[in-house]
């Protein structure tokens, strides 16, 4: 809608407003899931072995 130009300004930027704020959540999600990644721990063989409590952040 935005970048066909089919909507008021108003309209606009209320839909810019609820992008960013979508962008913001889902950027954050991103980083909570990449701390559980970065927490799985290797056994002796580097194999993965589990996850370390998420406590330890």
């Amino acid at each position: 809608k935005l970048e066909h130009g089919e909507t008021a300004l108003d309209d606009s930027i209320a839909l810019y407003e609820r992008g960013a704020e979508l962008k913001k959540r889902c950027e954050a999600k991103l980083k909570e899931a990449e701390e559980k990644v970065a927490k799985i721990t290797l056994d002796r063989d580097g194999q993965p072995s589990g996850t370390a409590p998420i406590d330890e952040l």
